[in-house]
Order: structure tokens, then C-alpha cells, then sequence
């Protein structure tokens, strides 16, 4: 196919990227919420919403509670809005599990920062797609990911293959990645990649670095088999329809 285009090399700073691209007919079986449901579709990247300073400060969030658990195979999961842990083979409630200890592992500051960027990533893809930044809601999963080259061991450590997140999580409507690590520094591997008729589109992580596309079929994508070292980055989602909207999570 000719080798795959790179939107975004990680020695770049990019201010900002966007790339408009026709619409799947994916949203035609959900309700529409004007204003917000894509009519406008494509995929974004950009270096200019998070520091590096600040992607560093997250990505030991994640460390931290990922520490109190991980997959045996080679992808792990917290999500701090549901408390959902990978440990071993299976996930666990981590609130539940450790009750009052959370206090010792994140703080209050942890859980601003947190609200902070996901509010600034909320309006770049607003202002992107050309819809209100207060008619999109954070939705399920939104969550961290922690990938090193340890072999899958159950169907959800297999996180390469391709899909469409709003096939594979219907209240989806725009998708974004903050990346906590970089690519051929921390981890060998690991790019994402948009597949395009024809040929590929791949971005190359770097910490700060935010992607972020509409949800549907246009942009089916996928992450390559990390290799080496440990990639970390945050799911942050988005729905148009309030009744799958989640909260910012507390302490």
C-alpha cells in the first residue's frame, strides 16, 4: 500500500492539525441532537492543549493507580470514574476494593488537574467541529491505559485490533487520546493508526500530544502491538445525548 502516512511524527510540536473527512452513516441509527451530532466529521491532532509538564503530572495519576493492580497480560485499565481496575485476569472496583486507602493515592489536586484538562480537551474539539463545547458530555469509557509487550492473556488485553468506537460503544460521538508518553523514547510500537481505504494515517505519540475524531465509521482505527518499554495515554469520550452522560470523578 505504499507504507503509511504520518499525520503526526513525534518530534514535531504541532499547533494544530485537522483533517475534515466525509461523515459514516453510523449516526443515523442513534437520535440526532442538534448542534452537536457530527454533520461535520474528520480527525484532529494538536501539541498546543496540554504541556508536557502537565501530560507528566497525569501520567503519574495513572502510575499511581495502577499500581494497586494490572492486567497479567500486557494492557491494563483505570477508569476513576467507575473505579474499574484491571487486576490479574479480571477487573476490579477500586473504590470498593480499597475504600478509604484511595485518599493515600490520589489527592484532591490530582482530580482538578484531571477535570481541568479534560475540559480543555472538551473545547478544542468543539471549536474543531464547530458545536458548543456545552452540548457534548464526557460518557463511558472514559479511561487510562497502561501497554507494555507482555503477552495477552484474556480477549481484553488484545487491544490492536481495528474497530469503530460507535459501533463498539454506541453513546460515542467524538473520541480523543491524550498521550502521557512518547513514541521510540518510553515505548517501541504503539502508534495509532486511522486505516483508510488505500492506505494508513498514523500518529506517533508524544506526552501532551491530544488526537481526537469523530466516532463513526470514517475513522476506523487501530493501535499497534507495543514492542517495548510502556505507553500510557487517556481515553477521554464524548456523547451529544445527556442520558449517557457521566460526571467528573471525586474523591
Amino acid at each position: 500500500d505504499g507504507g503509511p502516512e504520518v499525520l503526526a511524527h513525534h518530534r514535531d510540536s504541532l499547533q494544530d492539525k485537522f483533517i475534515e473527512i466525509p461523515c459514516s452513516e453510523d449516526y443515523n441509527s442513534h437520535k440526532r441532537f442538534e448542534g452537536c451530532t457530527p454533520r461535520k466529521c474528520g480527525r484532529g491532532v494538536t501539541d498546543a492543549v496540554i504541556t508536557r509538564e502537565e501530560a507528566e503530572r497525569i501520567r503519574r495519576i495513572a502510575e499511581r493507580g495502577l499500581s494497586l493492580g494490572g492486567s497479567d497480560g500486557g494492557a491494563s485499565i483505570l477508569d476513576l470514574h467507575s473505579g474499574a481496575l484491571s487486576l490479574g485476569k479480571h477487573f476490579v472496583n477500586l473504590y470498593r476494593y480499597f475504600g478509604d486507602k484511595i485518599q493515600d493515592i490520589f489527592t484532591e489536586e490530582d482530580f482538578a488537574l484531571y477535570r481541568d484538562v479534560r475540559q480543555r480537551i472538551q473545547q478544542r474539539i468543539a471549536q474543531a467541529f464547530g458545536i458548543s463545547s456545552a452540548s457534548m458530555y464526557l460518557t463511558k469509557p472514559t479511561f487510562f491505559s497502561r501497554i507494555n509487550s507482555t503477552e495477552a492473556k484474556t480477549a481484553h488485553d488484545e487491544y490492536w485490533h481495528p474497530h469503530v468506537d460507535k459501533v463498539t460503544y454506541g453513546s460515542f460521538d467524538y473520541t480523543s487520546l491524550l498521550y502521557l508518553s512518547d513514541y521510540t523514547e518510553d515505548f517501541g510500537g504503539g502508534r495509532f493508526v486511522f486505516m483508510d481505504v488505500g492506505s494508513n494515517k498514523t500518529i506517533e505519540p508524544r506526552a501532551g500530544r491530544v488526537s481526537f475524531f469523530t466516532s463513526g465509521s470514517e475513522n476506523l482505527h487501530r493501535v499497534e502491538k507495543v514492542h517495548w518499554g510502556t505507553r500510557y495515554a487517556i481515553t477521554i469520550s464524548f456523547t451529544c445525548n445527556p442520558d449517557h452522560g457521566i460526571g467528573d470523578p471525586v474523591l
